[in-house]
């Protein structure tokens, strides 16, 4: 039975089961100010009709400019309760960005959080069309919602909210193309996070740590809606900070927390690690990218469990997961579907299915995959061939089932006719004791069509150069694998999930190439 139409799975039911169920758990904790599951339904439900009777309506877009906080959770619901988008905006983005996803999201309403009004006026400067806009919290949209602007003959659609009725529109990282949004549909939260009740369990008596971004899908989709869910406790972060982090786990006892990579290695590197009291994180999430084998060593050596996975905006994200129990044998893999998913490897050119071992495409299948780009077509016609979500992701499959991530197919470069992935050279660079982060990228050549050309960021107190590092690369990878240049640089863009932005490296190289006559 297909229960797509009926009103089964929203998100907007979950703030009321919970204030029935533990009214007066702490839902939030949002830097010391906190929000009883009582106070946070009240809130929510309080907004919602402010929404619907400002003449906002189902499918409008409501899209927001702010930090994480207990403000934003509280607009989240009120728009699932109301059959809103949310679309949550990086603080991150330059005025021309941010004007760009403001045009593309088109949204009823923009809430901006005092912080980044100079932002938000920025981008709003760039923009042909007018968006109206206001303050958040209850002295802002909570005390005075603005009336939705429509024109004389339009109506709100005012109904029920569906599960398939659009939640969030969710922009992509942007690592290749330009960012699209991606809307992802009650349904599409509900299963994901179901999905991840199955694999990483959270209960009414856990306390999570919650510190990524409310702009990316993981700030909302890997843990805070779960925990929002069965009633947990959510410890809301501004941003990352490695010591403050660890005297939260302490003080606050957090059981559970979800990072990428580089937040667990600056947890490790910080003063405070040796001494922290970590007996309460009896597990955590890593996500963006796998875990090295040392630094998984230290974490189980400190007693924290990880789960270790693979997802895409697209997929909500949760699409493969390593439980703890096979991390040590399977160090460097993604794992296997989560509940509710499937997946295929597919040959890239010719779409045939690959059976067994080997190496494809990875396309899923399931009831988390999005249900398209927003107001545009031709990419999501793209993304979604007969049933299946194509990642564009290239992937092994190994005897045992189990899904190794080997490159974006898009950032595969071919050189002499060889197809060489740019993480196989950067996972070389890694083992450098000098080297702290690294990315490659294919450049143009007129001789092999393209070369590598890798950037490298060094650890303080270190030293090494370029021919240094080829040196050491020469010594593991085939001579038509090494980098034409090494680059050393003082930082690499990387997206809020910690993916190289190789586009921008990209345009530098070419900038570079242009300004000062360099080739590889």
């Amino acid at each position: 039975m297909n229960d797509s139409g009926t009103g089964l799975h929203t998100l907007g039911r979950w703030t009321t089961d919970r204030a029935v169920a533990t009214p007066n758990r702490v839902a939030i904790d949002d830097r010391g100010v906190v929000l009883s599951y009582a106070e946070l339904d009240r809130r929510a439900t309080r907004l919602a009709e402010r929404f619907l009777d400002a003449g906002y309506g189902v499918g409008d877009r409501i899209a927001t400019l702010t930090g994480n906080s207990s403000d934003h959770v509280v607009v989240f619901f009120a728009c699932a309760k109301a059959g809103l988008v949310l679309v949550p905006l990086s603080w991150r983005l330059s005025p021309r960005e941010l004007a760009q996803q403001l045009h593309d999201a088109d949204p009823a309403l923009l809430l901006v959080e005092d912080e980044f009004g100079a932002l938000a006026g920025a981008g709003l400067e760039q923009l042909a069309m007018v968006i109206p806009s206001g303050g958040f919290g209850i002295r802002g949209v909570e005390r005075e919602v603005p009336a939705r602007r429509r024109h004389d003959d339009e109506l709100p659609e005012r109904r029920e909210v569906r599960d398939d009725d659009p939640l969030l529109i969710v922009f992509t990282s942007g690592t290749i193309d330009r960012p699209k949004g991606a809307i992802l549909s009650h349904a599409n939260c509900f299963w994901t996070n179901l999905a991840l009740s199955r694999t990483a369990e959270i209960t009414s008596r856990d306390v999570v740590l919650a510190f990524m971004p409310q702009y990316h899908v993981g700030g909302w989709n890997i843990q805070p809606l779960l925990a929002w869910w069965t009633g947990a406790t959510v410890v809301l972060e501004r941003t990352f900070d490695a010591g403050r982090v660890l005297r939260l786990i302490q003080s606050r006892r957090i059981t559970t927390t979800m990072g990428v990579p580089t937040n667990y290695l600056l947890l490790v590197e910080h003063p405070e690690f040796a001494a922290a009291d970590l007996s309460s994180l009896a597990h955590a999430i890593v996500g963006g990218a796998p875990m090295p084998e040392p630094l998984l060593r230290t974490w189980h050596a400190r007693g924290v469990a990880l789960t270790q996975g693979y997802g895409l905006t697209e997929a909500s994200p949760n699409v493969l997961c390593l439980p703890d129990d096979e991390a040590r044998a399977k160090v460097g893999l993604a794992g296997k579907p989560y509940p509710h998913i499937e997946v295929q490897l597919v040959d890239p050119v010719t779409g045939e299915r690959i059976e067994g071992t080997g190496s494809g495409e990875l396309v899923v299948r399931g009831p988390g995959v999005f249900v398209g780009y927003f107001r545009d077509p031709v990419h999501t016609a793209e993304a979604l061939r007969d049933g299946w979500l194509h990642t564009g992701d290239l992937v092994r499959r190994d005897a045992d089932g189990y899904y190794q991530i080997v490159d974006r197919i898009k950032d595969v470069y071919i050189s002499g006719g060889e197809g060489i992935a740019p993480a196989e050279i950067e996972s070389v660079l890694f083992e450098h004791p000098a080297v702290a982060d690294a990315a490659v990228v294919g450049v143009p050549n007129d001789r092999w069509g393209e070369v590598g050309v890798a950037h490298v960021v060094l650890r303080p107190g270190t030293t090494s150069d370029e021919q240094e590092l080829q040196e050491f690369c020469a010594a593991r990878l085939s001579r038509y694998k090494l980098p034409a240049r090494i680059l050393l640089v003082e930082s690499i863009p990387r997206s809020a999930g910690n993916k190289v932005l190789r586009r921008v490296l990209l345009e530098q190289w070419s900038a570079r190439s242009v300004e000062n006559g360099v080739t590889a």
